[in-house]
């Protein structure tokens, strides 16, 4: 069966006629046979998936653990500097950052150390890109701690002093007066840090599950549901909790954490409450710490073109801090709240808590979204920039790798970080061996140099998290761009942003995620549906409203509908439609109907020759056009629907004496015309290639009817 132009044969044309008639019906497709039998495939894809021959155990092994690839044909001379000082670097720089973000993930600092050294070895292992820095990450932090805060307080931990002890290796029995939604619990085994990192490693273990299952089952597409304006609204509306979240740290207060709906509201209601009570000493020393990070920070970037490396600012400031405190005495004399001891060497490692995976496991959803994605849309940005590929399935299972193995080494979760990957690069990365030499920067500091943070403020932490989120709340100056490219994307930053900082994290994403969903149907709910003009001396035609000095073809009327036909918008494809050509065939049938009712009741008390003379009047009133071409090249698929509406469509228009013609369809739509019986033997709307052959066939075939009228 030919798709196109089963034209009828006309004897009365001209020569030229036949000639331009004949370029119409001589263009045919004739489609590819297709041969979809399930069982073969079936047969094919199990013969493909469970042979096994060592080139494909060997093909299997190698894409598993990219290092296999890559580490032999690592260029020592060319490579090893450039990755030892990136690596250097990097991990001096995520010493202070690992030790404050723990503080954001309501764990000790010891944990984020052990947290930034595992997911450093583990990516090196399995990941892809050869530029991503893989640690803690401030978002995941902070959606890490507001589950562990919850946990906390429902084992009853809350009534507990809020200071945080020192870690030990023997369980110990605390207060067993449990919270009345958690009366299941007798004995608490360990004490309130212990059960923390307990909450966050669970927690940990379970969205690494969920993101090697998303590998696994190659379900990187739920990414694409997360845009670049919903990431960084989502990104700066946490930064605000973040901030909120920090704040008493830098006043040296002693308040609760406040998690769950409005938290951000309900934290600076406590801070304002509780000011009279700001520790005169933190604040100082956060003010100074300010005025030293920020500008050097931004001399950081505004130079960095010229320096070889940044400046380590940050650890600067947590000597000169850590020495001030202890030779102070400031925690003795003013009472400033400190790190305090910071052990050496690793803790044995120990399984997640089993029973705690029904408590957490709808929170680690989120987490492991949020972290995968950013973590695949960096490897590929960066990927792209320098000219090679990752695999997004692999990068999800080195993700899923990171947080799954330190879970049994009391960490959190762990994602790529921007920052951290920007600093990498820019200092002369070539491979994730820089990965391993920042593991080693960090294992010295484990093994040699953690106890000497013991006299730390807690308020300098504060102050170095509070600082790296200048680039997320820096967007805000980007809104007037990015409202005169995209006003619907920056909407869809706003209302993310603004959910994520006052109702919650959790709910901020959930709510951007649906925002963006519905913007997508309202566009195609509503599109543009233009009509068109001939550009002259050419085969193009384009809108009439964007363009000028475009011609019309008389009694044609060309149709674009910009979207695609289906059950949401196929109401609005037929109101457009009958605004645009101003004759709704429904409503032209429907007063005929009533003129010829009319003039049967005219017929008892009026003449026969006057009837029908107010009949031929009535039928004689011109459309101004005598056919519609459909322009479906915008058109990307029909549904059942779609291909009702088509149908009627044409239909009513034919029984006013106007044809429809469709243009420009994809294959696609073609299939799905054909399936949905649209094309009958004996009708006349027929399928064009282009908008110029449908105008002119319909010019030829009203030649042609006005031909034979005259004769």
């Amino acid at each position: 069966m030919a798709e196109f132009n089963n034209a009828h044969s006309v004897t009365e044309m001209s020569e030229g006629d036949d000639a331009k008639r004949s370029f119409h019906n001589r263009m045919f497709l004739e489609p590819q046979e297709k041969k979809r039998s399930m069982k073969a495939l079936v047969v094919k894809q199990a013969k493909k998936s469970c042979s096994c021959t060592p080139a494909k155990v060997k093909d299997y092994v190698f894409s598993f653990f990219p290092v296999l690839q890559w580490l032999p044909k690592y260029k020592l001379r060319e490579y090893l500097l450039g990755d030892i000082m990136s690596g250097v670097i990097v991990g001096v720089l995520l010493v202070p950052q690992s030790i404050a973000y723990s503080l954001l993930a309501g764990q000790e600092p010891i944990y984020g150390l052990y947290t930034s050294f595992f997911s450093s070895i583990i990516y090196f292992i399995f990941g892809t890109s050869r530029h991503i820095s893989v640690g803690i990450f401030g978002v995941i932090c902070l959606m890490v701690g507001q589950v562990v805060d919850r946990e906390v307080q429902r084992a009853g931990y809350d009534l507990e002093p809020a200071v945080l002890g020192g870690l030990t290796d023997t369980a110990v029995y605390v207060n067993t007066t449990i919270s009345p939604g958690n009366q299941t619990s007798q004995k608490l085994l360990c004490d309130k840090s212990c059960y923390a990192i307990t909450v966050g490693a669970t927690m940990t273990f379970i969205a690494g599950v969920y993101q090697v299952a998303m590998g696994f089952f190659q379900v990187g597409f739920v990414s694409v549901y997360l845009s670049d304006s919903l990431l960084s609204g989502f990104v700066t509306g946490a930064s605000f909790t973040i901030l909120t979240s920090q704040a008493k740290y830098l006043l040296g207060l002693d308040i609760p954490r406040s998690s769950g709906i409005g938290s951000l509201i309900a934290t600076w209601i406590n801070i304002f409450r509780n000011i009279h009570k700001t520790n005169i000493c933190d604040l100082i020393t956060s003010f100074l710490c300010f005025l030293v990070l920020i500008p050097t920070k931004e001399l950081n970037e505004h130079f960095k073109s010229r320096l070889k490396a940044p400046i380590p600012v940050e650890l600067v400031v947590i000597v000169a801090a850590t020495l001030a405190s202890h030779f102070g005495k400031l925690r003795e004399t003013y009472g400033s709240s400190v790190a305090g001891h910071i052990p050496t060497g690793f803790l044995p490692p120990s399984p997640p808590d089993w029973n705690l995976i029904p408590n957490v496991a709808l929170d680690a959803i989120p987490i492991a979204i949020i972290g995968f994605a950013i973590t695949v849309s960096l490897s590929e940005m960066f990927a792209k920039k320098h000219g090679y590929s990752v695999k997004a399935n692999q990068e999800m299972y080195a993700i899923g790798f990171c947080n799954i193995i330190p879970a049994f080494f009391h960490c959190f979760t762990t994602s790529a970080a921007l920052a951290k990957t920007l600093v990498k690069e820019s200092t002369g990365c070539r491979t994730q061996m820089s990965g391993m030499v920042t593991s080693l920067v960090i294992l010295l500091v484990l093994l040699v140099i953690a106890p000497l943070f013991y006299s730390l403020q807690k308020c300098v932490l504060a102050v170095i998290t509070i600082v790296n989120l200048r680039g997320a709340l820096r967007k805000f100056k980007d809104l007037p761009k990015m409202w005169h490219l995209s006003r619907v994307d920056t909407v869809i930053w706003i209302v993310t942003m603004a959910a994520s900082a006052l109702i919650s994290t959790e709910i901020g994403l959930l709510v951007g995620v649906c925002f963006s969903m519905l913007c997508v149907i309202f566009r195609t709910q509503r599109p543009e549906a233009p009509l068109l003009g001939w550009v002259a001396e050419s085969e193009t035609y384009e809108s009439l409203s964007a363009y000028k000095n475009l011609q019309t073809k008389p009694g044609i009327v060309v149709f674009r509908f910009e979207a695609p036909l289906y059950y949401i918008n196929k109401e609005c494809f037929k109101s457009i439609l009958y605004k645009q050509t101003g004759v709704n065939p429904v409503w032209l049938k429907t007063a005929m109907k009533k003129a010829a009712k009319r003039k049967l009741r005219e017929k008892e008390v009026d003449s026969l020759g006057n009837q029908t003379s107010i009949s031929m009047d009535f039928v004689s009133e011109p459309l101004g056009f005598h056919t519609i071409v459909i322009d479906c090249c915008a058109v990307q698929f029909l549904d059942t629907a779609g291909i009702r509406t088509l149908k009627e469509v044409c239909k009513d228009y034919r029984e006013i004496d106007v044809q429809v013609l469709l243009a420009q369809c994809n294959p696609s739509v073609r299939s799905s015309l054909i399936r949905g019986e649209f094309f009958k033997e004996g009708e006349d709307h027929l399928l064009f290639h282009s908008v110029h052959q449908a105008v002119d066939f319909a010019l030829a075939a009203q030649g042609r009817s006005g031909t034979s009228a005259s004769k």
